[in-house]
């Protein structure tokens, strides 16, 4: 098995960054889009959040990243204490324990970033994944029903937060 480091993302894990978000969103079964948006808004993001100091980890192995976890504070004054997470991981490497530990230490940051919320959408059909959001406290908060449509089906999603 390879070894697997989480590290705050750094300007150099980008490019790495972009390939495995890219290789996800085709995947169509997880992500809000179906393709990375283009790097250079990618870029944008990631180095805005690395000004702002927002929890965003990545898993590297060999270099390279192979997953990432992020909370995203939600820009409006009213919910300022409020963040979003994203995670996702590459095919081999889900199912070893990473993704809990990216989630882990990614609430840890949120929580010392001053966040007292998280909350997540996650499609109906990725029972793995809700397991895993309710195992480290994240309830279900709704469901919004035929939410998605990729490729002329539809599908659920499952709205879930946690207070910290």
């Amino acid at each position: 098995m390879a070894v697997v480091q989480i590290v705050p993302i750094r300007e150099a894990h980008i490019e790495s960054f972009h390939r495995a978000l890219d290789f996800v969103a085709r995947e169509r079964r997880y992500l809000a889009f179906l393709e990375a948006p283009s790097f250079e808004s990618t870029r944008a993001f990631i180095l805005n959040n690395i000004k702002q100091g927002y929890p965003q980890l990545v898993a590297v192995s060999d270099g390279q990243v192979i997953g990432w976890c992020d909370i995203v504070p939600n820009p409006r004054p009213i919910y300022s204490h409020v963040g979003v997470l994203g995670i996702a991981l590459l095919p081999e490497f889900r199912r070893q324990g990473i993704g809990g530990r990216l989630m882990r230490q990614t609430l840890d940051a949120a929580r010392d970033f001053g966040l007292r919320r998280v909350e997540l959408t996650v499609r109906e059909s990725n029972a793995a994944a809700i397991r895993l959001y309710k195992k480290f406290g994240f309830e279900i908060e709704g469901l919004q029903r035929n939410r998605i449509l990729v490729d002329g089906g539809y599908e659920n999603l499952v709205l879930m937060g946690m207070l910290f």
